[in-house]
């Protein structure tokens, strides 16, 4: 398939629609961080997702976009929910309620320097990793697995595990209404009982970063983040639950498509419309794993507080905000001047909510929404802010994306060589396999300060500070 990118601005091209696309592709980047067409096929992924039913605006592609699973990732589309719109699980992707929060800390950097490599080995000994069971809270049966799949963080913190500060500061106050246990399959049931509060495996960390970088001193300020400040970012999602679901709806949805008279040029797209009964299931289980993904991050947080608490004196780490990156959500925006309700489809991208928006804690309605975007292992991280005016139905990127198969990294540098090389940059690495260490190194990705410049220029969101690593824990 040929693409025919037309460029708007040094940060934004148009894909204008051609065959069966019913809206123009939108690709926010500079030349560079363009996917190379002969390797990424992510650009014909962004003229897929563009014939999808419903669909209103523009199929969008965020600056780390790389190729995914019937979206690319770093894609971002919604489609119409009155009028046919569709709902499409490869729009969400199987880990389904990946995302990010970050935890700001009492400490400065230079007051923890001694005791960061015995916070790392309490870390490492206490936070569940890999891809297979393993769990901070362990349940006692079924019956609580659902109480977690229908309240999310309200469950986790009404059941001693945080605090209402932390209700919050999660998206969707830590609970996206709708869940619906009895959609969720026995398989998918079984594999969540025993993963609440564990990282998985793959591009899931925690990591203990300092403040590096202020740009907005203002929402900085508002936010608790000042230079040298200690932070813990913890990126993981839904666990191997949400994995059995998105396949469980795959395999539904695409005999169902037949039945609604909908063809897409790639499999991949299996999509139902919003309002059917196969589209209202599949949202129902999508929301028991968004808040069971949101509970198990919030573990992961109280596990943490327990290590600073224990080694450093002090567990007193505030969230700042805990967003997802893979999500569909019914969402009000405006389009041709007049509000519709829309399905709109993040994967690998993240709500950027602009100041005084209603879904705002109040606190955080003078600055907007903080956006948090994770580097690549061993590099920089960064807080950003909604802005007024940002577009793609308020989203931005999720982090740095893909440039080198997870194989071709592995190729490249031994574990070895790669923990040496982290070291020498004062990173203190604690990781679960060798080989998930190699498929995650640095230059497997695009240079994430490009990347959040771009977004910056683009107007999607607005820097407020940079953070360095100073160690991570990875799967």
């Amino acid at each position: 398939m040929t693409v025919n990118l037309v460029q708007e601005s040094p940060w934004r091209w148009r894909i204008d629609p051609t065959g069966s696309m019913r809206v123009p592709g939108v690709v926010f980047a500079t030349r560079d961080l363009l996917p190379d067409l002969a390797d990424d096929r992510s650009l014909e992924q962004v003229c897929n997702v563009a014939t999808l039913p419903g669909i209103v605006e523009a199929s969008y592609a965020m600056p780390d976009v790389h190729w995914g699973y019937g979206f690319p990732i770093g894609g971002v589309a919604a489609t119409d929910v009155a009028r046919g719109g569709v709902v499409s699980p490869g729009g969400v992707g199987f880990d389904i309620s990946c995302g990010v929060r970050l935890l700001i800390s009492p400490f400065r950097r230079d007051e923890l320097t001694d005791q960061l490599p015995a916070i790392m080995d309490r870390l490492d000994r206490d936070v569940p990793k890999g891809a297979g069971p393993g769990a901070v809270w362990h349940l006692r049966d079924e019956r609580e697995l659902r109480r977690i799949l229908v309240d999310g963080v309200h469950y986790a913190v009404a059941s001693g595990h945080g605090t209402e500060q932390d209700l919050e500061r999660c998206e969707d106050g830590g609970r996206l209404p709708g869940a619906d246990p009895d959609v969720i399959s026995d398989r998918a049931i079984a594999r969540g009982l025993r993963q609440v509060g564990s990282l998985g495996s793959g591009n899931h960390f925690l990591e203990v970063q300092a403040v590096d970088q202020i740009l907005d001193p203002a929402a900085a300020q508002v936010f608790g983040l000042d230079p040298g400040r200690i932070c813990v970012m913890i990126h993981s999602g839904s666990r191997g639950l949400g994995h059995q679901i998105c396949t469980d709806h795959l395999r539904a949805m695409k005999p169902a498509m037949v039945r609604h008279g909908i063809t897409v040029p790639d499999r991949q797209l299996a999509c139902v419309p919003v309002g059917s009964p196969e589209g209202r299931r599949y949202l129902a289980a999508m929301a028991g794993a968004a808040n069971y993904g949101r509970a198990n991050r919030q573990l992961l947080s109280e596990a943490t507080r327990r290590v600073f608490a224990d080694v450093a004196g002090d567990g007193d780490l505030r969230l700042l905000y805990d967003v997802s990156h893979n999500l569909a959500k019914l969402e009000t925006h405006e389009i041709d001047g007049q509000p519709q309700e829309l399905c709109v489809h993040r994967k690998g991208a993240t709500r950027a909510l602009p100041p005084a928006h209603p879904e705002l804690p109040p606190d955080l309605a003078v600055t907007g929404q903080p956006v948090l975007i994770p580097g690549s292992m061993g590099t920089a991280s960064s807080v950003l802010v909604g802005r007024t005016g940002g577009g793609a139905f308020h989203s931005t990127c999720h982090g740095a994306g893909r440039t080198m198969s997870r194989t071709a990294a592995r190729g490249k540098i031994s574990g070895r060589a790669l923990l040496a090389e982290l070291a020498d940059r004062g990173v203190e690495v604690r990781a679960g396999s060798s080989r998930g260490l190699t498929e995650e190194a640095p230059f497997a990705y695009k240079d994430v300060d490009a990347v959040v410049e771009t977004v910056e220029r683009a107007g999607l969101a607005r820097r407020v500070a940079r953070l360095v690593p100073l160690g991570v824990v990875k799967g």
